[in-house]
């Protein structure tokens, strides 16, 4: 179940537990993004952010935006007129912020301090929303499904991009070896939080992946649901429809 696994051992909710461990490795997040994903991330979410191109958004919300990725090629890619960032790390919203006035998107894409959970938007308010390895971070995974489909209007679309568990030998066992071994290790040695990059795998390994997942998002409101897996089922691409 997602929420049984944490980033410390604490007894601070999860969530703020999430925000603590942003904050901590943010100044390296984008660098060890890259590192570790060998640069597949990029392909990974500009093929998320087709999924929306039916659509044709105008306007767009990413929830768990970080610093700003996916926002950034949402915009690169569907040109919508007003793209809003929603996290719960203000450590990583401050290098988001530097890295659009950087790019001169500040104008156009906002990113602000936001809880999936309590999403400050009225009912009906966005054409298209993007989650990019975001909802395993999730207290309550269902409360923010369904707060998603809250402020996403009828017909809209949203876009799910999420680390999965390819199960097909031998992927399954390089993929185990290196998200156990070789990940925490690179990512201890860079970011000085030990836990961060422990807390990865252990939280992909709680995730209810492909079919499950596609069932809560269902539970949570969304038809035409559909799974994608990505790079021998590295990643998941995860698409519903709120009904009209």
């Amino acid at each position: 179940m997602a929420g049984a696994v944490t980033p410390y051992e604490t007894s601070e909710s999860k969530k703020k537990q999430v925000a603590d461990m942003f904050d901590n490795i943010a100044h390296r997040y984008d660098f060890l993004n890259q590192i570790l994903s060998l640069g597949i991330h990029h392909g990974w979410r500009k093929k998320a952010c087709k999924t929306l191109t039916k659509v044709q958004p105008k306007t767009m919300l990413d929830v768990a935006t970080g610093t700003g990725d996916f926002a950034v090629e949402a915009n690169r890619v569907l040109n919508p007129d007003q793209i809003i960032g929603v996290d719960i790390s203000e450590g990583m919203m401050k290098f988001g912020r530097e890295k659009l006035k950087k790019i001169n998107l500040d104008h156009k894409l906002t990113l602000q301090s936001g809880d999936s959970e309590n999403l400050p938007f009225e009912n009906n308010t966005f054409d298209a929303i993007t989650v990019g390895f975001g909802v395993r971070n999730f207290e309550n995974l269902d409360k923010g499904l369904e707060n998603m489909c809250r402020v996403l209007k009828p017909g809209g679309m949203v876009a799910v991009l999420e680390f999965s568990r390819p199960r097909k030998f031998p992927v399954k066992q390089l993929y185990n070896f290196y998200f156990l071994r070789v990940l925490p290790l690179i990512g201890k040695l860079f970011s000085k939080d030990s836990r961060a990059y422990t807390y990865l795998p252990e939280s992909v390994n709680a995730f209810p992946d492909g079919e499950a997942f596609m069932e809560r998002m269902k539970k949570a409101g969304f038809s035409n649901v559909t799974w994608q897996p990505l790079t021998f089922g590295i990643a998941s691409i995860y698409t519903g429809t709120k009904n009209a």
